[in-house]
């Protein structure tokens, strides 16, 4: 998946891109819609094996500008900002606020396991409960203890105790771990939390592969057909939950969470769609916030299509940076040193519109790598340029050799699909979260036919695909819970906003939106590609949010790092 370890892997926020499986997420990934045939938010994710997903409005998500003129759900419109709970805990939630964890030994030497208790319905706590997998590293330092900080990668449906495990409790700084114990929940029905299911890995696999660029009405209606049957699959086996997936029900939990810790506030680091579940914690619950870092940020004014139209535009700036810096190699595939980026993509979209027609075959038994599955591929990449290697060999395999294994492998990292083909349920749990987060961003064909020049022009590459995608939460068994909404969580203590100027699932837009939006928003810019920043390389990001983790310091305003 990429050159280095999949514990450091992981360790990257993702969005789930609509036209991608759906991140995010974004991205961190990795940004509502999720799950979508032929995918790759999400802003991930890539939990994920990418620390981070956003959700994936509908199917995707800087561009400025308004989508198609006369439809409400394409506009800048947001709803009044997000209202908090009342201060005292209700009485019919004092069972669970009250509840005693019971750790265990867990995983690897240090990590202990337990299960918490949650409301499956807050609006009625009595009838019926979810059960939560919680796990935490105990601080090792000598110094003074700050109490619990939660982290969580993203997706929507990446998994926090897989992030925790197998990156965060031992890859975030010695100081930081020293001085708080570093825990994770994995939201509700995702990975160990009672687990959403939709599809059997056969199943998953044709879903993967449909055709996301339809060129006929037959085509159209196999795309609707792949969506309708997701959707069915989800509700045939997981209709209890589908209702309480949403964020502010997962912030929720979190507030649970922080209360059985033994913590007056929560202390937080989310990456990607991890920092609007953090957000929307703050919105809930401004007095209890403590030290919150939001990396990769997303943007909870806008709506489900202008976030996967932003998200578009996202992705074609980062195949633009990919492509300046291809174009210098000898091995690039996409043109040589007098080759200009417009002229590289439009290279790869040959390539995509040739694959289409003839898929390219595989190592892999009985799979063949689709115009779909390829640029999943594609957009798997475009997370972290530390994957640009890696995408240049594969598409020189399948471009030149007509190979396209190293493309499906990449497509696979992103779906988490393993070796044995079977799936984890992120993309399952994507989809559920994002449709019941925010309306549907078309709810026809006809519609995303109508937006169809917007979402070229803003990526000629991608953009066909990516409003395509779009569609897939129009055809959830269970109608959205939210909409778009400002959050300033006013009287909360400062919040650092993390924004990647380059970010391709979450972009720095959004992180300068939420910014301004909370009331004690403090912006922290690093000017470079790639999806969310700390603990990406930058010393001067790493510092400032480090500082502001041991020392409640936030960064000051303005501050930018390279």
């Amino acid at each position: 998946m990429r050159s280095r370890s999949r514990a450091r892997a992981r360790a990257r926020a993702s969005v789930r891109v609509g036209v991608l499986a759906s991140a995010s997420a974004s991205a961190s990934a990795d940004a509502g819609a999720g799950a979508s045939a032929g995918a790759t938010a999400g802003a991930g994710a890539r939990g994920t094996r990418r620390p981070g997903a956003v959700r994936v409005a509908g199917a995707l998500l800087t561009a400025a500008g308004l989508l198609a003129a006369g439809c409400d759900s394409g506009g800048d419109r947001a709803d009044a900002a997000m209202a908090a709970l009342p201060e005292k805990t209700p009485s019919a939630l004092a069972h669970f606020y009250g509840q005693k964890l019971s750790w265990r030994s867990c995983g690897s030497a240090g990590f202990q396991c337990a299960t918490l208790k949650a409301p499956l319905d807050y609006a009625h706590p009595a009838r019926g409960e979810v059960k939560l997998a919680v796990s935490r590293k105990k601080a090792t330092g000598d110094g003074r203890r700050q109490g619990s900080l939660l982290v969580n990668p993203g997706g929507p449906g990446g998994s926090a105790v897989g992030y925790l495990q197998s990156y965060a409790a031992l890859g975030y700084p010695a100081k930081v771990r020293g001085a708080y114990d570093m825990v994770a929940v994995d939201p509700r029905g995702v990975a160990r939390s009672e687990p959403v299911t939709c599809l059997d890995g056969k199943r998953m696999d044709a879903y993967a592969r449909t055709d996301v660029t339809p060129d006929s009405k037959a085509e159209q209606d196999a795309l609707v057909a792949a969506f309708k049957k997701f959707a069915a699959g989800c509700e045939s086996r997981s209709a209890a939950l589908l209702p309480h997936m949403s964020t502010v029900e997962a912030a929720r939990d979190m507030d649970v969470l922080r209360a059985v810790l033994g913590d007056k506030r929560l202390n937080y680091v989310g990456a990607s769609y991890g920092t609007f579940l953090g957000a929307t914690y703050a919105g809930l619950f401004p007095e209890r916030v403590g030290r919150l870092v939001l990396d990769g940020a997303m943007d909870p004014s806008l709506t489900a299509r202008r976030m996967n139209r932003d998200q578009t535009a996202g992705f074609e700036t980062a195949f633009q940076s990919f492509a300046r810096d291809c174009l210098t190699r000898k091995d690039c595939p996409l043109g040589t040193k007098g080759t200009t980026t417009e002229k590289a993509g439009a290279n790869l979209s040959a390539f995509f519109a040739r694959t289409d027609a003839r898929p390219l075959r595989t190592s892999a038994r009985k799979r063949s790598l689709t115009e779909a599955l390829a640029t999943t591929g594609v957009i798997a990449a475009m997370y972290d340029e530390a994957a640009w290697p890696q995408l240049r060999a594969a598409l020189n395999a399948a471009m030149k050799k007509k190979d396209g294994t190293s493309l499906l492998a990449l497509s696979d990292s992103y779906y988490e699909r393993e070796s044995d083909g079977t799936y984890t349920n992120l993309m399952y749990a994507n989809a559920a979260v994002n449709c019941l987060d925010l309306p549907a961003s078309f709810s026809s064909p006809a519609e995303v036919e109508a937006a169809l020049p917007d979402f070229e022009r803003t990526s000629p590459v991608f953009g066909r695909g990516m409003a395509w995608s779009a569609l897939n939460c129009s055809y959830w068994p269970v109608k959205p819970s939210g909409g778009p909404h400002r959050i300033e969580a006013k009287g909360a203590a400062p919040i650092v906003v993390v924004g990647t100027t380059r970010d391709p699932a979450t972009p720095y837009r959004w992180a300068r939106s939420l910014a301004a939006q909370l009331d004690s928003g403090r912006l922290l810019t690093y000017t470079g590609d790639g999806h969310t920043a700390y603990g990406r390389g930058s010393g001067c990001v790493d510092s400032a949010v480090n500082t502001y983790l041991l020392t409640g310091r936030a960064p000051t305003p303005g501050k930018r790092c390279t």
